[in-house]
């Protein structure tokens, strides 16, 4: 009678969890400028780093001030597709602001998340 040895199975598994363990990632905010709960004087720029290429088509941020409204913003995807940056026309007034950000990447998984500073 023949044993069952599951060592066999046990390396099968192992390595399609090490292979699908990065392609089941989903791009994380690793960067912000300005930072999550910071102070900062007047920007003009807001720019968003993740830890994988984003899709541009399903990916941006918005700027939310202290009322619930949006603040007006032209945002662009950098070469290396992680970093979006957000242009504004204007320097931010004095107050709170909310960045509501969206990503999708490429192996087609979508995230969103929040975080806030202040301008004094």
């Amino acid at each position: 009678m023949r044993r069952f040895n599951p060592a066999p199975f046990i390396a099968v598994a192992a390595a399609v969890a090490f292979v699908a363990g990065p392609a089941a990632a989903h791009a994380r905010l690793v960067g912000t400028t300005p930072a999550p709960d910071s102070t900062v004087a007047a920007t003009r720029s807001i720019s968003l780093t993740f830890s994988e290429r984003s899709v541009p088509a399903f990916s941006g941020f918005d700027v939310v001030d202290a009322a619930g409204e949006k603040v007006a913003i032209r945002t662009s995807v950098a070469e290396d597709g992680r970093t979006l940056t957000g242009t504004l026309a204007r320097p931010l007034a004095a107050g709170a602001y909310r960045i509501d950000w969206r990503i999708a990447s490429s192996d087609g998984h979508r995230m969103t998340g929040s975080y806030t500073f202040t301008v004094r």
